[in-house]
């Protein structure tokens, strides 16, 4: 399930079968692109036009225009929602010369080599926790400066993974 949350206040919950609810209440709606760009969203049988004005993915943000009306919304994916329960919610978005593991997990492939430059969104590192694969992404430019553990091998959370310059 993907959560939206909406002015820092309203939350919506995506799951993946499409369907929406908004405090635990189903929605139906359906959306389609105009020509222009814009959206026409059809919400309990109301029409509203929408217009996306920013994406910024470092911090999973839209800026919507609905109806003249501005929103911006925050998503939250599974794994963001899982690192939140763990009390390390900017784990992924925080800049820190190492990266460690913010939970348990099998490190599946590591993507960099000490010595190589990374730019801010490249991926460095896969880790399998909880059945589920999360790609660790750099959060600055910066240089690897060491590689502190081998694909196939198990961490436990807070263990330096990468060190970075």
């Amino acid at each position: 399930m993907i959560k939206a949350i909406v002015n820092g206040k309203s939350t919506f919950a995506v799951n993946n079968d499409t369907k929406v609810t908004i405090d635990n209440q189903a929605v139906d709606w359906s959306a389609a692109q105009l020509p222009t760009g814009d959206y026409s969203v059809i919400m309990d049988g109301h029409s509203y036009q929408a217009q996306i004005l920013k994406v910024e993915k470092d911090t999973k943000t839209v800026v919507l225009q609905v109806n003249q009306q501005v929103f911006e919304v925050v998503i939250e994916e599974p794994i963001d929602q899982l690192l939140a329960s763990m009390g390390i919610k900017d784990a992924m978005t925080r800049k820190v010369n190492d990266i460690k593991a913010p939970m348990p997990g099998l490190v599946l492939k590591v993507l960099v080599t000490p010595g190589q430059t990374i730019h801010k969104g490249d991926p460095v590192l896969i880790l399998e926790a909880m059945k589920m694969e999360n790609v660790f992404k750099a959060t600055a430019d910066a240089v690897v400066k060491e590689v502190k553990v081998a694909e196939r091998t198990a961490v436990e959370k807070g263990e330096v993974l990468i060190v970075l310059e």
